[in-house]
């Protein structure tokens, strides 16, 4: 249920809770809350012990403290519309096509209810939507995760969202990424086929598996190396710092290019979750400051094209590296 004000509600622990895990006895003193739900408002800050702001839901709980939850009303179900600028290739009566900046998520979700490319597209298509799925919004078929940059395609109909969501799992959408990396691959062009699952040790990452595996999705990734930087110090001549990487999509899973790269042990420059501890530096570099002022990993969706659902023409869409990238690549070719 969604309402306006926050619900606040507050348990004094018993002799008998001392020493239970919080987020554990939280759940099982308010059953409409999941455990996961606990984990993350007491990660917000929204649980106090004795008025004292309390973020760790591994805690242990103490006799006699009185824990306090502050749960905040539900974001409503259906987004609402809100006034951000967009980077529009192309729109038709069927489909926008869009270049995302980085830093913009596609779709509404935990940490994000607000400020999404949906909520973007529900103001610009205002009344110009069909009801995709009996609701009145965009149809997203693909995805680029937050800090990756490029070209996107939406659809505005039903029809045109069956039809574009079928191009995607045939796997006949023409995708090609740039991508800047730590080293560069050999050989200098080349496929990585894997399958890739959700992380068992981190949750925020993906991992690659044997093709063989009974687990995870398929994934392949065509690549190429287009460009070299530098050369790594006591390593054989040609072994270059850094390189930009042609990076063409077969499939479309979570992560993709950032996993396969890290796979071949050339994760991407600034990717914060695959990459090194020390994002700013190459190997055996100083820091470079603008790969440390870079905020996101270097990647970008330079290609993308399908078949128009409506027309049945095939459109190709480019575009050029985003700014901060080509302030990126210009620092590379000066190391």
């Amino acid at each position: 249920m969604t309402g306006s004000q926050d619900d606040i509600r507050s348990i004094t622990a018993s002799e008998a809770d001392a020493g239970e895990r919080l987020d554990r006895w939280m759940a099982a003193q308010w059953p409409e809350l999941s455990r996961s739900r606990c984990k993350a408002l007491v990660e917000a800050g929204a649980l106090a012990v004795n008025g004292e702001v309390l973020t760790d839901p591994a805690a242990k709980l103490r006799e006699g403290h009185v824990y306090t939850l502050t749960v905040p009303p539900l974001e409503p179900a259906v987004p609402k519309p809100e006034n951000i600028p967009l980077d529009i290739l192309h729109e038709d009566d069927a489909l926008i096509v869009i270049n995302k900046p980085a830093g913009l998520t596609v779709h509404p979700g935990a940490g994000a209810w607000t400020g999404t490319l949906v909520h973007a597209l529900l103001y610009h298509c205002k009344g110009t939507l069909s009801g995709i799925g009996g609701v009145e919004r965009p149809g997203i078929v693909h995805r680029l995760d937050k800090d990756t940059s490029g070209v996107l395609v939406v659809a505005k109909t039903d029809m045109a969202h069956r039809f574009l969501s079928k191009q995607f799992a045939k796997h006949s959408v023409e995708r090609a990424y740039m991508a800047f990396t730590r080293g560069a691959p050999r050989p200098r062009s080349g496929t990585v086929a894997t399958r890739i699952a959700r992380s068992t040790r981190d949750r925020l990452k993906m991992t690659a598996l044997d093709w063989n595996s009974t687990a995870g999705k398929e994934a392949i990734t065509h690549y190429q190396v287009l460009e070299t930087f530098g050369q790594e110090a006591k390593a054989p001549i040609g072994t270059p710092l850094a390189a930009l990487v042609e990076c063409r999509l077969e499939t479309g899973r979570t992560h993709q290019i950032r996993v396969h790269m890290d796979h071949i042990g050339h994760a991407l420059i600034a990717d914060r979750i695959y990459g090194p501890q020390r994002v700013s530096q190459l190997k055996g570099t100083p820091d470079i400051p603008e790969i440390k002022s870079l905020g996101r990993q270097a990647l970008h969706a330079a290609v993308l094209g399908f078949i128009h659902p409506g027309t049945r023409e095939e459109m190709v869409f480019e575009t050029e590296l985003p700014e901060d990238l080509q302030v990126l690549h210009a620092a590379l070719k000066r190391v």
